[in-house]
């Protein structure tokens, strides 16, 4: 059986050519123009001398052997001393091996999430691609490329209906929070929701969300509220919890979703009904400096989204940082040990004696 080896590819070896004229440099490359005189003396070296005047032949014997002996020297001993003088030429070009890193400082924002997973989410009054989607998959669609679209940014979600749970704590852990967010599950009667208790209780989810907020040091702080309804559970009124979150430095961004004709199925809710309340959606972003948003379709929650990540804008800053080892020293032994060996030679094969 006939064995088989491996060959390097061109485009591996483009590749490693390519690492290589990364990462090599010269730190001063003006001294390379000196190769070119030396590269000349070479070859001027190398030509032939004048023809002799006069022939010994009687001496033809002592002469050749006087010539080879100098030839053999001059056959080490040139390349040895052109070797020497090219690396003392690199050496004075300081070469170098250059690693460049991007040192990147971020002043994130601090987001947590408020969302709704009240029954009403189950309304599936949102396209996707021409086919109905539920409210609570069509808010964690567009949340998710949210989240993904501000990795420099602390988020924590907050899920609610008849009380807030903290679901996942401030994090810059993005994939384990689009994980918490994924798994958030509307109650059922099954009572196996990430929430048991049924109601949506908006004030007690932005006084969760403000006290999650409240311990961490941040130049800005944000609450994003995603809800179907009104407030109808919780032991603090949403405009309440508004107000402290205010005092707080906290802005509120309030996402009214669903359509005006979108109705809960009967078998969930005896007599289905719309409870947008969007006056005070409207007033707790007013009155914390945030925005109120209406998304009606699955295009208008991606933009509410896209303006939200756009006024809230994180400050980042990235520095290069320029590494260099020296390899000057390598070549600067090679021109030492390449003169020493040029020098021994010659010297132990001297000249003939006129």
């Amino acid at each position: 059986m006939r064995a088989s080896c491996w060959k390097p590819s061109t485009s591996d070896s483009t590749a490693e050519m390519s690492a290589f004229l990364q990462h090599f440099r010269f730190a001063q490359p003006g001294w390379l123009l000196l190769l070119a005189p030396a590269l000349l003396l070479i070859v001027l070296r190398r030509g032939r001398g004048s023809a002799a005047a006069v022939t010994f032949p009687n001496l033809g014997v002592l002469v050749s052997l006087g010539s080879r002996v100098r030839q053999s020297a001059w056959n080490f001993g040139t390349p040895l001393a052109f070797i020497a003088l090219t690396a003392a030429i690199i050496t004075m070009a300081r070469p170098v091996w250059r690693n460049q890193f991007q040192s990147r400082s971020a002043s994130g924002i601090d987001i947590v999430i408020a969302f709704d997973i009240s029954l009403s989410m189950i309304i599936d009054d949102f396209l996707l691609h021409q086919r109905p989607i539920s409210r609570i998959n069509a808010a964690k669609r567009v949340v998710d490329d949210f989240v993904t679209h501000r990795p420099d940014d602390r988020i924590g979600l907050v899920a609610f209906a008849g009380r807030p749970v903290s679901v996942c704590p401030l994090t810059l852990d993005h994939g384990w929070l689009r994980q918490c967010l994924d798994h958030l599950r509307l109650n059922d009667r099954s009572d196996i929701g990430t929430v048991e208790e049924s109601g949506t209780a908006i004030g007690s989810a932005l006084a969760t969300a403000a006290l999650r907020l409240d311990v961490r040091q941040s130049k800005s702080k944000v609450i994003v509220l995603i809800t179907d309804g009104a407030s109808n559970s919780g032991k603090i009124a949403p405009l309440e919890a508004a107000a402290h979150a205010k005092t707080l430095g906290i802005k509120i961004y309030t996402v009214a979703i669903g359509t005006e004709d979108g109705r809960v199925p009967g078998s969930i809710q005896a007599f289905p009904r719309q409870e947008f309340d969007r006056p005070t959606l409207i007033e707790i972003a007013r009155n914390t400096g945030g925005e109120h948003f209406w998304a009606q379709h699955l295009a208008d929650l991606e933009s509410t989204f896209r303006t939200i990540d756009s006024l809230e804008k994180t400050e980042v800053k990235t520095h290069s940082v320029t590494e260099d080892h020296e390899l000057f020293p390598w070549f600067l032994a090679v021109a030492v040990l390449a003169s020493l060996a040029a020098a021994v030679i010659l010297s132990l094969n001297p000249a003939p004696s006129p």
